[in-house]
């Protein structure tokens, strides 16, 4: 219901990302709560993703193979030294982290830095760069416990966004910390780029589940 609200609201002249707003009952000062990784959307993202690979080997030729745009080692390291960071996806090998580290406050802040829980410090950089251009979406709670994920475009069909939101809600629900005590699911919010929010009854959350 909320998705057909949605699409029934004035549209702009671009094509709006839908996003799930997600409010958790957890305290993210607390390592141990912080809900962090990333999942394919059946549907994907509905956006073109830029792809860097830092790797070399058969580790960076199998990341060309698969479809990565840009793929190399200490020539890229130098550009993104430079200030380069126009990409969605930065993949490396463990093996190239050493070099990496040092451009944390570059990558960091704009959440590019390579990381095992988003399957993008991996030795399979073939199967990671698939992922990324299938329509792989990262998630983790701010400051404020809350998770926000692009589902889709204004343009898909109803059914391609519900599935795409009712992917991140089971993927959100099972990485429930053990820690946590009390209400985990607090709120969900569906919008687009220029809509107001439209809250989800959560039961009904749990029924379609």
């Amino acid at each position: 219901d909320a998705v057909k609200m949605l699409k029934e609201m004035p549209g702009c002249k671009f094509d709006e990302t839908v996003e799930l707003a997600i409010r958790l009952g957890v305290d993210p000062r607390q390592s141990d709560q912080v809900i962090r990784g990333a999942l394919p959307l059946p549907h994907g993202t509905g956006k073109q993703v830029t792809v860097v690979v830092i790797a070399s080997g058969e580790s960076a030729t199998a990341a060309q193979e698969a479809g990565a745009d840009h793929v190399g080692f200490e020539e890229l390291i130098e550009r993104i030294k430079g200030g380069w960071t126009d990409f969605d996806t930065l993949i490396a090998t463990p093996a190239a982290m050493k070099d990496l580290r040092p451009l944390g406050r570059v990558l960091g802040p704009r959440g590019l830095m390579p990381n095992p829980k988003t399957g993008t410090l991996t030795d399979d950089t073939a199967a990671a760069v698939k992922e990324a251009k299938a329509g792989r979406v990262e998630y983790r709670t701010d400051r404020g416990g809350c998770v926000h994920v692009p589902i889709g475009k204004k343009s898909f069909n109803t059914e391609a966004l519900c599935e795409n939101a009712m992917a991140v809600m089971q993927v959100i629900q099972r990485a429930k910390p053990a820690t946590v005590k009390g209400v985990y699911l607090l709120a969900v919010t569906l919008s687009a780029t220029m809509s107001p929010g439209i809250r989800i009854d959560l039961r009904s959350i749990a029924k379609a589940q």
